[in-house]
């Protein structure tokens, strides 16, 4: 079909002049019509545009990043149109009906990452997340970054051929092309994505083994090393490479083996809190609520980031300079045709505009915009006014500019999203602060223009890599504009419900002394301090205890404080963060009840107290308050939540979230201006260092950012890549993005998130999870063993490394 299509372009008199003044021949010459835009391969784009958004979105939570999923849906949409083709005997799709799945299914991701990026946030600022909010921000930024890419698709992807190099969109024409030709298949993919769900399920469905292998240094106080054994996180790190993962592993090295155990060794001798912490150095874990992590190196690790995002930002100022200039320039450029003259592009009267250079109407784009300026300012929901809405319009369209011209530069992979939506918060933030829009409802209004643009930037650049696998195979831009509009409403309207089913699954309601039993018995004659029982469960237990500290997991008992009895029996856990304090509420306030798997246990109606700052001894977050005004509930969330087990003892996912974090403590910080300047300076100057040694701050920062078990498998994954490229000498750019341990690695990604989300679906009936929790039948030697993980472990990575050397599933074609 190649040689056809060649011949046809060669032998066309009426060539189109936009692409001969390129030198460019697409794949499908423009005069010839080939079925595009039709419904099955929207409804294909869209089922898989949702799967891979939801991976997406659980990859995001629990690192902070994503990757293209342009390329796997493009090799699982050639191999379902074909096996349709077989199976009920009818024609295959064409090359320009896969590459609207693809356009389609490509919007899932980007949104995704845009709502991850922000919408947490709003929990962690002590607010309830509303599906309504998630959906509308999605939507509205979706569609702002579609609208504001279509006039700049003439000046970024057709005037820069052969300058900006779009890998991903480059990448994904080669595995379209390959497929008409016969040459790709979905095997692979899809045996990573069985793999992974298989994996996943024995791992975190029937607890087998346990998610994370962690060890303390005992010789070295602080120190630990720790390992989250998921398969989707080695998929990342095979598919960002060895450098990245590299620079990432770093910077968990240093938080965990070298921050922690700085600030534990200088802070140990303090009796008083040290600012931000709210107990002493000495009594705090390393990890967790009130940990040293949690009041001091994350702040380090957000000030680094923040300062990697920004500076990513100045360095491709040239770049995003020139952005808005061509961008600008090429939107006079609408309606004209073009004619190649001695090299030289010569504007002309109207012609004929061919298919492939045919964008929707700039009504439409004109139209589009306008009603979403009316919709930011109606919702309410959003709690935006005029100037907000201009601020998202103005944002929006810079940095949708911008992103788009730096997916042709650098890559999606690369491209600083956070770094854009950092600028976009620290920029809005300020304006409100000289304004004096101080008060708790402008973070939120902050937050929505932040959340909105990120959406647009994030979208906005997906679509140019979109558009620019379009006019590699000659597809027609109005269709694909259509399609990916398409696709991002449809998952903008799942992905909330995803988010929330994650958090609502997740999220734990622990009352301040819960009841624990542990085979261990506690040398009393050691501990001094003794405690009471305050509150609801001081009314059935009027006891004293001597209070345990652990600080890192010993004899099987998680870090954390312990009443002990006199016998040496633990006997309580006690919730951090919650003291004996009383909290009056007055009748009107806001009143709950329990959701999720803890309903069942109790169905009272509770007040809520939310608090931004500790307040009588009592830390940070929301709580369920009785009619006494006595603590009932901590109500720990999913995203970004520390407690790790139900009042029953089952064991519960909890998701990082680190870009909300950091959003949450650039809003919190500015307009309350109690930020802890001198830990961000920290990190601030941490990452200056970096980028003074030529290293990426910003992949360094993350790393910081985030534990040292999320960043491990990555560096694992990438440690992989690093073995299978050594062995693969002579591949280009494309085809190593496209080769089969590539596919393999989205198998595994796709498959260890949706299989993450099916669980947490099922944690929502906690009969079901129990059921399939086999950790007692195996028993704690096995199921709480560090070793157990690494034997299934070894096995997933080395299949992986298999498939990259070609001894198992090789490429055909």
């Amino acid at each position: 079909m190649s040689s056809t299509a060649d011949q046809i372009i060669k032998g066309d008199p009426a060539v189109d002049p936009e692409f001969a003044a390129v030198g460019h021949h697409p794949y499908v010459a423009p005069s010839r019509i080939l079925p595009e835009l039709a419904p099955g391969p929207l409804i294909v784009g869209v089922v898989l545009g949702i799967v891979f958004g939801a991976s997406s979105l659980y990859l995001a939570l629990k690192v902070g990043m994503t990757v293209s999923a342009s390329i796997p849906v493009a090799v699982l949409s050639i191999t379902i149109f074909r096996w349709l083709a077989k199976a009920f005997n009818v024609r295959p799709a064409t090359i320009l009906e896969n590459n609207i799945v693809q356009t389609t299914g490509s919007a899932g991701e980007s949104i995704a990452f845009g709502v991850a990026v922000t919408m947490p946030a709003i929990m962690i600022l002590g607010y309830d997340l509303e599906l309504a909010r998630v959906m509308v921000v999605a939507s509205l930024g979706g569609l702002l970054g579609i609208l504001m890419m279509i006039p700049l698709r003439r000046g970024l992807v057709v005037k820069n051929h052969g300058k900006l190099a779009f890998p991903e969109g480059t990448a994904c024409a080669e595995v379209l092309i390959a497929g008409e030709k016969g040459g790709t298949e979905a095997k692979t993919v899809f045996t990573g994505f069985g793999i992974a769900v298989a994996y996943k399920f024995l791992m975190s469905g029937t607890r087998v083994w346990k998610d994370t292998v962690d060890y303390a240094l005992g010789f070295f106080r602080g120190g630990t090393v720790s390992c989250e054994v998921a398969p989707e996180l080695v998929g990342v790190g095979y598919i960002i490479g060895p450098r990245i993962a590299s620079i990432m592993v770093a910077g968990g090295v240093l938080a965990s083996l070298v921050l922690i155990p700085a600030i534990k060794l200088f802070g140990d001798g303090l009796t008083e809190p040290l600012f931000p912490g709210t107990i002493p150095i000495k009594e705090m874990a390393t990890h967790g609520k009130n940990s040293i992590w949690g009041a001091y190196v994350l702040y380090i690790g957000a000030g680094a980031v923040a300062a990697g995002g920004i500076i990513s930002l100045i360095r491709e100022f040239p770049t995003i300079a020139k952005a808005i200039y061509r961008g600008l320039s090429g939107m006079g450029l609408i309606r004209t045709s073009v004619k190649a003259i001695k090299g030289e592009m010569v504007a002309s009267a109207p012609a004929v505009v061919f298919r492939t250079s045919r964008d929707l109407p700039w009504q439409f784009v004109a139209g589009g915009c306008a009603l979403l300026v009316v919709a930011i300012t109606a919702a309410p929901m959003l709690r935006l006014n005029v100037l907000g809405a201009m601020l998202i319009l103005a944002f929006g369209f810079l940095f949708v500019m911008v992103s788009s011209r730096l997916t042709g530069e650098i890559g999606s992979s690369s491209n600083p999203i956070s770094g854009m939506t950092v600028a976009t918060l620290l920029l809005t933030c300020l304006i409100f602060l000289a304004l004096g829009w101080t008060g708790p409802e402008y973070r939120v209004t902050a937050l929505s223009i932040a959340a909105v643009v990120c959406v647009a930037a994030s979208n906005g650049g997906t679509t140019a890599q979109d558009l620019k696998t379009g006019f590699l195979v000659g597809a027609t831009p109005r269709f694909q504009q259509t399609s990916i509009l398409i696709g991002a409403l449809t998952s903008a309207l799942v992905i909330g419900g995803i988010l929330l089913l994650l958090n609502d699954a997740s999220t734990v309601y622990a009352r301040p002394f819960v009841k624990r039993s542990y085979d261990a018995k506690i040398d009393t004659s050691t501990l001094k301090e003794r405690q009471k029982l305050f509150g609801v469960a001081a009314k059935t237990d009027s006891a004293e205890y001597f209070v345990y500290k652990v600080e890192e997991k010993k004899d099987g008992i998680p870090a954390g404080r312990y009443l002990v009895d006199d016998a040496g029996k633990i006997q309580y856990a006690v919730t951090p963060g919650v003291s004996a304090a009383a909290f009056k509420m007055p009748a009107s306030a806001e009143k709950q009840r329990l959701t999720g798997p803890d309903a069942k246990a109790d169905a009272n109606e509770y007040f809520v107290l939310r608090l931004t700052e500790p307040t009588n001894g009592t830390a940070p977050g929301k709580y369920l308050v009785d009619g006494d005004g006595n603590i009932a509930y901590l109500a720990d969330p999913g995203i970004n939540g520390v407690v790790p087990e139900r009042d029953d003892g089952s064991n519960v996912v909890k998701y990082n979230a680190p870009k909300a974090r950091l959003m949450s403590l650039i809003i919190d910080g500015i307009l309350t201006q109690k930020l802890p300047w001198a830990l961000v300076l920290l990190g601030v100057f941490i990452a200056i260092v970096l980028e003074l040694c030529r290293v990426s701050s910003l992949a360094f920062a993350v790393g910081v950012y985030l534990p040292l078990s999320a960043s491990m498998p990555i560096f694992i994954g990438g440690l992989v890549r690093w073995f299978v490229d050594r062995g693969r000498k002579g591949e280009t750019a494309a085809e190593a993005e496209s080769s089969p341990a590539v596919l393999m690695s989205s198998g595994y990604i796709a498959g260890g998130s949706i299989a993450g989300i099916l669980l947490a679906l099922v944690a929502l009936s906690p009969g079901v999870e129990k059921a399939l929790d086999f950790s007692g039948a195996v028993g704690p030697t096995i199921a709480d063993s560090n070793i157990t993980p690494l034997i299934p472990f070894a096995f997933m990575v080395f299949a992986l490394y298999a498939v990259g050397r070609g001894w198992f599933l090789k490429a055909r074609g």
